[in-house]
Parts: structure tokens; sequence; C-alpha cells
């Protein structure tokens, strides 16, 4: 018999698999927690949001904040794949204008760079990132 305390680590995958089940909660310490404190977030320069994000707290801010303040995110399915490159990852699901009401399909895939047992490193890659500019442009002047 061992008093040895076992020391179980997440693989890379499922330290993505926990971001996502935490974003899909809203969960935004369940996200903090699994972002390095120095976390780079790329997104399409294209979107309200774009551009290159340097640590937690800008990703909550500038992306999460910016994001839900235009539209209300619900995810309907997160895929995770591990390679060599990395953990891939495949987000869909739905915006919702809060200003509209309008609905927006959302397909999202991102590259995660994952290094004791936290995110290091997000790039975003999104289906049709011009018609989601064009969608979060609509919700800002709140038409259709």
């Amino acid at each position: 018999m061992s008093n040895a305390a076992e020391t179980v680590t997440e693989s890379p995958a499922d330290v993505v698999r926990g971001l996502y089940d935490a974003l899909g909660k809203g969960d935004v310490p369940g996200v903090l927690a699994k972002l390095d404190p120095e976390v780079i977030v790329d997104e399409p320069d294209r979107l309200p949001y774009g551009g290159v994000h340097h640590g937690r707290e800008a990703f909550v801010e500038s992306v999460l904040g910016a994001m839900m303040s235009y539209a209300a995110v619900a995810l309907a399915d997160a895929q995770v794949f591990e390679g060599p490159a990395g953990v891939v990852g495949k987000l869909t699901g739905t915006l919702t204008a809060h200003t509209t009401g309008e609905e927006f399909p959302l397909t999202m895939v991102e590259i995660h760079q994952v290094q004791g047992g936290t995110v290091r490193r997000i790039d975003v890659y999104t289906k049709n990132p011009d018609d989601l500019a064009a969608f979060y442009a609509r919700a800002e002047a709140g038409s259709r």
C-alpha cells in the first residue's frame, strides 16, 4: 500500500475539452482556469474583436466581452482532435443578436497549443468571417 498521492495529468485534448465545456456553460472562471496567464489568442482581423490578444484578461474583455455584448452564444457541438501540431477544436453553434434577434450559424476551427495543463495559444478560424463581421455590424446597428 502506497501513501504517495497519484498525480493525474490531463492530456492536451482534455484541457481543450474542459475549456469548451466551461465556455458552453458560460463559466468564465472555468475558462480562465484552462488558459495560461499569458495566453495568445489570434482572431480573424475582420471581426469587431479581431487581432492578436495577449493574456487571459485581454481574452475575456476583448474577445468574450465583445462577442457577448453583440449576441448570445449557444454552442451546439465541440469536437476535439489531438495531433502532433497541437489540439484542433471545431465549435458549432448559434449567435443570436441582442438587438434584432437575428440568428447566425457559427462554425469555428481553433488550433490550440497546450503546455503544462493550460492553453498557451489559440489560432481561430471562422468558416465565413465576412458574413460573421456583417452579422456583428447589423447587431450593432440594430438592423437585419
